[in-house]
């Protein structure tokens, strides 16, 4: 329990340095300063850079691939996919700090290839789930379009770090179904939100967009 608690410290220091300053600025040295320990004992824990970042960013990328998995078995139509893309969303905010990682920070997603392969491909399969079947290239554009909307403004961390994930979701999945060129109103009773997000803190010195 003692050790579950010490690695939940190391991921929380990590998140916030690795999104405040970027991954390539943070060093393994500050963040065992941060949390009060040996750079020696934070080995113990995670043993490289890497493995921490896979153990922020893993959770992410595991539900986001359920999502997706489960959205391929649903018919595609404008109910559906409403609900789905709010399903995504949610996870994305649940993990809203690891989401700016992912978008922002390219530089720490070339140093563990193998989840940035996983991201690609799942990402590959939800931009033709989105299209539809027998997609124009129109509808791929769009299916496109409508997942960057999503990560990118999740990934916001600065501009809109107060919004509520309330307002967050139902603002982005509106404009998310008019990018797809569906009707932005939810069918009763199936987009009731389900999210609680993880809040990175501000910080002005921040050289991430």
């Amino acid at each position: 329990m003692v050790a579950d608690d010490t690695k939940a410290r190391i991921r929380a220091v990590a998140m916030e340095l690795f999104t405040a300053q970027g991954y390539e600025q943070t060093s393994l040295r500050e963040i065992a300063d941060r949390v009060g320990m040996t750079k020696a004992s934070l080995y113990y824990h995670y043993p490289s850079k890497q493995a921490l970042l896979l153990a922020l960013i893993e959770p992410l990328v595991e539900e986001w691939r359920r999502e997706v998995e489960a959205a391929e078995q649903d018919a595609y139509s404008p109910s559906t996919v409403r609900v789905r893309l709010g399903r995504i969303l949610d996870t994305m905010i649940r993990h809203r700090d690891a989401c700016a990682i992912v978008m922002r920070d390219t530089p720490a997603l070339t140093s563990v290839k193998p989840i940035l392969q996983e991201m690609i491909h799942v990402g590959t399969r939800l931009h033709a789930w989105l299209a539809g079947p027998h997609p124009t290239e129109v509808d791929r554009i769009k299916a496109v379009a409508a997942s960057e909307v999503l990560g990118g403004a999740v990934s916001s961390v600065v501009t809109i770090a107060e919004v509520s994930p309330v307002v967050l979701r139902q603002t982005l999945l509106d404009v998310a179904m008019g990018v797809l060129g569906m009707t932005p109103e939810p069918a009763e009773g199936t987009d009731a939100p389900q999210v609680a997000a993880q809040r990175v803190p501000v910080n002005s010195s921040r050289v991430h967009g």
